[in-house]
């Protein structure tokens, strides 16, 4: 069987033949479009437009003292918190002229350590983090690069160089502290990965409880969160807990499925169990009864962290490098 033949991308040579001009032509007009004549541009973008010419810019961002790009690294793809933290970015990049380019790290140090390098490989101008805790490589690089960096959605007292996220243990405090008021005793704290956020709001609701002397359930795996794990979870804590009476969850996912799981155990939320969620995703609001959770505004965070960064770069330092954008609780019916 004959092997079929990678097809061969056009080139600026080929551009600058069917055109007419020299291939150094065609490489000022790539870089900068303004540097040629009005009716050069247009013969070489409709030439190029019917090659399908993909220009490379890795040499451009190599060369340039400005790449117009940035670095994201994201610790989960399948989390919708980190869709709307992204999406925050771009509305922001977007309007200036910038791209991003977006690398997975799955809550790992060292796979992290090796993204930040590819990345500043790049010569990306800033990074923006979704981690506070990072390998003496990783922040070797960073200071040797002396790009700007933003770590979001935490707030360390010693960050890089700026913070932008909320006090996750600050939130998780209120939100158990709520079913205290309520007059509950019997509360758990569920929570998975146990990467650094499911430990702050684990600090939080510890706080709560001993406040409260009360005694603390701590429900905890390392596998990734999903819808099923709420029953596991839930399983686990009637067992160890006989008179549960509160679910204090560490992410909706795990706070959604339980509530699914109580019907199987002939538990009403929140008559015979109260839950409450953390992120308040619009799923949420979609099941019976509606979740009650910490709303968390990943989206402004996003925003907010591509203001800052893109500030930075251009010059314009803040006074202020930590932002702290706070927290609500959305009421359902599981409260």
């Amino acid at each position: 069987m004959t092997q079929k033949k990678k097809p061969t991308r056009p080139t600026l040579q080929n551009i600058a033949d069917r055109v007419g001009i020299t291939k150094m032509t065609v490489s000022r007009y790539m870089r900068d479009p303004e540097s040629v004549s009005e009716s050069t541009r247009k013969k070489i973008a409709d030439v190029s437009e019917e090659l399908g010419y993909i220009q490379n810019r890795a040499p451009i961002m190599l060369s340039k003292s400005s790449s117009k790009v940035i670095g994201v690294l994201l610790p989960s793809l399948s989390n919708q918190v980190f869709s709307s933290f992204t999406q925050g970015i771009e509305v922001v990049t977007n309007a200036q002229g910038y791209e991003i380019i977006i690398a997975h790290f799955s809550y790992d140090e060292d796979i992290e350590e090796r993204k930040i390098a590819f990345l500043l490989s790049y010569q990306v101008d800033g990074l923006i983090l979704t981690s506070t805790s990072h390998t003496k490589r990783s922040l070797q690089m960073i200071k040797t690069a002396g790009i700007p960096v933003v770590e979001a959605m935490e707030l360390p007292e010693s960050p890089i160089d700026i913070a932008v996220g909320l006090d996750h243990t600050k939130a998780a405090y209120t939100a158990v502290k709520a079913m205290i008021d309520k007059g509950l005793k019997n509360i758990s704290y569920f929570g998975a990965r146990l990467d650094n956020r499911t430990q702050l709001r684990m600090e939080g609701y510890d706080r709560a409880m001993d406040e409260a002397n009360l005694e603390k359930y701590h429900i905890l795996t390392h596998k990734h969160s999903c819808f099923t794990l709420g029953n596991e979870l839930l399983s686990r804590a009637l067992s160890e807990c006989p008179k549960l009476e509160g679910v204090f969850c560490t992410n909706d996912d795990i706070a959604i499925g339980t509530i699914l799981a109580c019907s199987e155990y002939g538990i009403r939320v929140p008559e015979d169990l109260s839950i409450i969620g953390y992120n308040a995703l619009d799923i949420g609001q979609a099941i019976n009864p509606r979740l009650t959770s910490v709303s968390t505004p990943r989206y402004q965070i996003g925003e907010k962290s591509a203001e800052l960064l893109l500030a930075s770069i251009q010059g314009e330092r803040k006074e202020r490098n930590i932002y702290d954008l706070g927290f609500t609780i959305k009421r359902g019916d599981s409260l």
